[in-house]
């Protein structure tokens, strides 16, 4: 079993974007694992914390939230999920987070996000990157191995409730995200489907998804679900806002968005959302890691990387 100087070790090679050997990374998920099979589907966590939206494999840029909002585990993070897919690095960010998970567990809170799943993450790059960087998909396989296992959302301090997607018309209350059997892939329908996959729009009620997954829903759904949970907010990522994060319904649910200049094009900034021992608020704005901090992806991976 690793030793924490061994892991240590392994987070600063992180720290350099320098990937983890193979045997490295299948002691990793296994030590991940006795940590995340003991956490709630909603996971309990205590203020002060930094939440956090996607991040997409987006490595430089979770280096610049660790830069603006503070290091872990000096500061409590909470990542909403979507660590990997479409950005060059998702490996090396997933790793990364993983590795202080196991290092600090109670520091850091890590939730699935729809792209936490062997389907999609063979469609949207993170399947062909660890291909391409260790010329097998054994990489792959811990990984998505682990992501049955995060936990589906976070309570913090019993206020404020965080999930990747939104709401599903089979849940009312927290007891029954509660009960979800999470160690599964995630399935194309059904209440653990809709937490990663929904999406809150200014209609009544439910609404069909353009994204063929989850639902759409509206402010009166929100306010009941919020209201039997006796909670505040729903905290939420999984859309895109460009000003990094945005408030909707009379601020009882917001979007927060952690990846900056999304795809390395959209032109976005990224927020994170501090909250102090009081649960006050205070957004930080996150800017794209500057040309020269960012190098280029490592062509020194396989022969077939240059094909």
């Amino acid at each position: 079993m690793a030793s924490n100087s061994d892991l240590d070790r392994q987070i600063e090679k992180l720290q350099r974007c320098e990937y983890l050997t193979e045997s490295e990374v299948k002691v990793l998920c296994s030590r991940a694992r006795e940590i995340l099979i003991d956490e709630s589907n909603v996971q309990r966590v205590d203020a002060p914390v930094t939440i956090c939206g996607d991040v997409h494999g987006q490595y430089y840029d979770v280096k610049e939230i660790f830069r603006v909002g503070g290091e872990c585990p000096t500061t409590n993070y909470l990542f909403m999920g979507d660590f990997v897919d479409r950005g060059f690095y998702s490996v090396e960010t997933f790793l990364l987070l993983l590795a202080l998970k196991v290092r600090y567990p109670d520091r850091i809170t890590l939730i699935r996000g729809n792209h936490e799943s062997r389907q999609i993450t063979q469609v949207y790059g993170f399947y062909d990157e660890c291909l391409r960087k260790y010329g097998s998909v054994n990489v792959w396989r811990y990984c998505t191995e682990i992501f049955d296992f995060l936990s589906l959302s976070a309570i913090i301090e019993d206020k404020i409730f965080a999930v990747h997607g939104g709401l599903s018309p089979s849940i009312n209350t927290l007891d029954q995200i509660r009960i979800i059997d999470r160690k599964q892939e995630v399935p194309h329908d059904g209440a653990m489907c809709d937490l990663m996959w929904s999406d809150p729009e200014d209609i009544d009620g439910w609404g069909l998804s353009p994204r063929g997954a989850g639902y759409l829903f509206g402010k009166d759904v929100v306010d009941k679900f919020n209201h039997t949970n006796k909670i505040d907010l729903i905290c939420r990522a999984h859309q895109l806002v460009m000003e990094g994060y945005k408030w909707m319904f009379d601020e009882s649910l917001v979007t927060v968005w952690s990846a900056p200049n999304y795809c390395y094009r959209c032109g976005n900034v990224a927020a994170i959302l501090e909250l102090d021992e009081n649960l006050g608020k205070q957004f930080k704005i996150v800017e794209a890691a500057p040309q020269d901090a960012r190098g280029v992806p490592n062509k020194r991976t396989s022969p077939a990387y240059f094909l």
